[in-house]
Protein backbone atom coordinates (compact mmCIF):
# COMPACT_ATOMS: atom_id res chain seq x y z
CA UNK A 1 0.00 0.00 0.00
CA UNK A 2 1.48 3.11 -0.79
CA UNK A 3 0.39 6.46 0.96
CA UNK A 4 1.59 9.55 -1.46
CA UNK A 5 1.86 12.91 0.00
CA UNK A 6 -1.06 14.89 -0.52
CA UNK A 7 -1.14 18.70 -0.62
CA UNK A 8 -4.57 20.15 0.25
CA UNK A 9 -6.10 23.51 0.44
CA UNK A 10 -9.31 25.77 0.18
CA UNK A 11 -8.93 25.14 -3.63
CA UNK A 12 -8.38 21.43 -3.72
CA UNK A 13 -5.33 19.08 -3.72
CA UNK A 14 -2.49 17.84 -5.41
CA UNK A 15 -0.69 14.41 -5.20
CA UNK A 16 2.07 12.85 -7.43
CA UNK A 17 0.96 9.53 -8.26
CA UNK A 18 3.77 8.35 -9.97
CA UNK A 19 7.27 9.51 -9.82
CA UNK A 20 10.15 6.73 -10.52
CA UNK A 21 12.75 8.34 -8.71
CA UNK A 22 10.45 8.00 -5.49
CA UNK A 23 9.06 5.10 -6.63
CA UNK A 24 12.67 3.15 -7.01
CA UNK A 25 13.53 4.32 -3.68
CA UNK A 26 10.68 1.66 -2.28
CA UNK A 27 11.56 -1.09 -4.60
CA UNK A 28 9.09 -0.73 -7.48
CA UNK A 29 11.17 0.34 -10.41
CA UNK A 30 8.64 -1.39 -13.13
CA UNK A 31 8.21 0.40 -16.15
CA UNK A 32 4.58 0.65 -16.90
CA UNK A 33 4.03 0.60 -20.69
CA UNK A 34 -0.21 0.79 -20.05
CA UNK A 35 -2.85 2.52 -18.42
CA UNK A 36 -6.33 1.41 -17.86
CA UNK A 37 -9.67 3.29 -16.64
CA UNK A 38 -12.51 1.12 -15.52
CA UNK A 39 -15.55 2.51 -13.58
CA UNK A 40 -18.07 0.15 -12.29
CA UNK A 41 -21.26 -0.22 -9.53
CA UNK A 42 -21.41 -1.61 -6.28
CA UNK A 43 -21.07 -4.61 -5.58
CA UNK A 44 -18.87 -5.47 -8.82
CA UNK A 45 -16.36 -7.81 -8.32
CA UNK A 46 -13.62 -7.79 -10.90
CA UNK A 47 -10.80 -10.50 -10.60
CA UNK A 48 -8.92 -12.49 -9.77
CA UNK A 49 -6.79 -12.04 -12.42
CA UNK A 50 -3.48 -12.59 -13.98
CA UNK A 51 -1.74 -13.49 -17.15
CA UNK A 52 0.07 -16.65 -17.59
CA UNK A 53 2.54 -15.17 -19.77
CA UNK A 54 3.77 -11.96 -19.88
CA UNK A 55 2.85 -11.02 -15.94
CA UNK A 56 1.88 -7.75 -14.92
CA UNK A 57 2.66 -5.64 -12.45
CA UNK A 58 -0.04 -3.24 -11.53
CA UNK A 59 0.29 0.39 -9.89
CA UNK A 60 -3.86 0.83 -8.54
CA UNK A 61 -5.39 3.85 -7.44
CA UNK A 62 -9.30 5.24 -7.01
CA UNK A 63 -10.43 8.50 -8.74
CA UNK A 64 -14.14 8.56 -7.90
CA UNK A 65 -15.79 6.01 -4.71
CA UNK A 66 -14.29 3.43 -2.67
CA UNK A 67 -13.50 -0.19 -3.61
CA UNK A 68 -11.39 -3.14 -1.51
CA UNK A 69 -8.72 -4.16 -3.72
CA UNK A 70 -7.05 -7.78 -3.61
CA UNK A 71 -4.12 -9.22 -4.27
CA UNK A 72 -2.66 -13.07 -4.36
CA UNK A 73 0.52 -14.67 -4.72
CA UNK A 74 0.04 -17.49 -7.03
CA UNK A 75 3.76 -17.81 -8.37
CA UNK A 76 4.78 -21.37 -8.42
CA UNK A 77 7.67 -22.16 -5.95
CA UNK A 78 6.76 -18.72 -3.78
CA UNK A 79 6.77 -19.46 0.30
CA UNK A 80 3.70 -17.13 0.39
CA UNK A 81 1.83 -18.82 -2.51
CA UNK A 82 -1.95 -18.66 -2.01
CA UNK A 83 -1.95 -16.11 0.85
CA UNK A 84 -3.40 -12.87 0.16
CA UNK A 85 -2.81 -8.83 1.04
CA UNK A 86 -6.17 -6.43 0.65
CA UNK A 87 -6.56 -2.84 1.62
CA UNK A 88 -9.32 0.07 0.87
CA UNK A 89 -8.59 2.06 -1.90
CA UNK A 90 -10.89 5.38 -2.13
CA UNK A 91 -10.80 8.82 -3.79
CA UNK A 92 -10.84 10.58 -0.31
CA UNK A 93 -7.77 8.48 0.86
CA UNK A 94 -6.16 8.67 -2.68
CA UNK A 95 -3.94 5.47 -1.65
CA UNK A 96 -2.38 3.24 -3.70
CA UNK A 97 -1.80 -0.79 -4.23
CA UNK A 98 0.78 -2.13 -5.87
CA UNK A 99 0.37 -5.44 -7.64
CA UNK A 100 3.81 -7.37 -8.28
CA UNK A 101 4.17 -9.23 -11.45
CA UNK A 102 3.58 -12.92 -11.04
CA UNK A 103 0.43 -12.27 -8.42
CA UNK A 104 -3.62 -12.54 -9.17
CA UNK A 105 -5.31 -9.02 -8.67
CA UNK A 106 -9.40 -8.25 -8.20
CA UNK A 107 -11.29 -5.65 -6.46
CA UNK A 108 -14.75 -5.12 -5.28
CA UNK A 109 -16.72 -1.82 -5.01
CA UNK A 110 -18.30 -0.86 -2.02
CA UNK A 111 -19.97 2.68 -3.22
CA UNK A 112 -22.57 3.32 -5.74
CA UNK A 113 -19.79 3.54 -8.55
CA UNK A 114 -15.80 3.61 -8.84
CA UNK A 115 -13.47 4.61 -11.06
CA UNK A 116 -10.64 2.36 -10.81
CA UNK A 117 -7.15 2.93 -13.07
CA UNK A 118 -3.89 1.27 -12.83
CA UNK A 119 -0.80 0.88 -14.80
CA UNK A 120 0.79 -2.18 -16.18
CA UNK A 121 4.42 -3.44 -16.48
CA UNK A 122 3.32 -4.93 -19.71
CA UNK A 123 0.77 -5.10 -22.63
CA UNK A 124 -2.64 -7.42 -22.18
CA UNK A 125 -2.01 -10.23 -24.14
CA UNK A 126 -5.90 -11.70 -24.09
CA UNK A 127 -4.23 -15.32 -25.13
CA UNK A 128 -2.23 -15.41 -21.52
CA UNK A 129 -5.30 -13.93 -19.62
CA UNK A 130 -6.18 -16.34 -16.91
CA UNK A 131 -8.27 -16.27 -13.47
CA UNK A 132 -8.14 -17.54 -9.92
CA UNK A 133 -11.98 -18.07 -8.35
CA UNK A 134 -13.00 -14.58 -5.90
CA UNK A 135 -14.45 -16.98 -3.33
CA UNK A 136 -11.67 -19.81 -3.28
CA UNK A 137 -11.88 -21.29 -0.53
CA UNK A 138 -8.70 -22.52 0.38
CA UNK A 139 -7.32 -18.90 -0.69
CA UNK A 140 -9.98 -17.77 1.69
CA UNK A 141 -10.52 -13.77 0.80
CA UNK A 142 -12.63 -12.14 3.10
CA UNK A 143 -14.70 -9.66 0.83
CA UNK A 144 -16.48 -8.10 3.27
CA UNK A 145 -19.63 -10.10 1.64
CA UNK A 146 -21.35 -12.27 4.49
CA UNK A 147 -24.52 -11.50 4.27
CA UNK A 148 -25.92 -14.17 1.78
CA UNK A 149 -27.99 -11.81 0.24
CA UNK A 150 -24.79 -9.84 -0.98
CA UNK A 151 -23.43 -11.72 -3.67
CA UNK A 152 -21.28 -9.71 -5.98
CA UNK A 153 -21.86 -8.85 -9.76
CA UNK A 154 -19.55 -10.75 -12.02
CA UNK A 155 -18.36 -11.19 -15.60
CA UNK A 156 -19.70 -14.32 -17.14
CA UNK A 157 -15.93 -14.97 -17.56
CA UNK A 158 -15.04 -14.34 -13.87
CA UNK A 159 -17.92 -16.49 -12.64
CA UNK A 160 -15.89 -19.18 -14.58
CA UNK A 161 -12.35 -19.05 -12.92
CA UNK A 162 -10.85 -21.81 -11.46
CA UNK A 163 -9.73 -22.82 -8.10
CA UNK A 164 -5.98 -22.23 -7.71
CA UNK A 165 -5.18 -25.70 -6.62
CA UNK A 166 -6.69 -27.04 -10.25
CA UNK A 167 -5.06 -24.27 -12.38
CA UNK A 168 -2.13 -26.52 -14.46
CA UNK A 169 1.85 -25.52 -12.97
CA UNK A 170 2.22 -24.47 -16.10
CA UNK A 171 0.12 -21.49 -16.18
CA UNK A 172 1.31 -20.15 -12.93
CA UNK A 173 4.04 -17.62 -12.95
CA UNK A 174 7.35 -18.19 -11.77
CA UNK A 175 8.78 -17.26 -8.35
CA UNK A 176 12.03 -15.50 -8.83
Amino acid sequence: MIEPSVFEDERGFFFESYNEIKFAEIGISDRFVQDNHARSVRHTLRGLHYQAKHPQAKLCRVIQGEVLDVVVDIRRGSPHFGKWESGLLSAANKRQMYVPAGFAHGYLVLSDTAEFLYKCSDFYHPEYERGVAWNDPAVGVNWGLQDPILSPRLSPKDGRNPMLSSIAPEDLPDYI
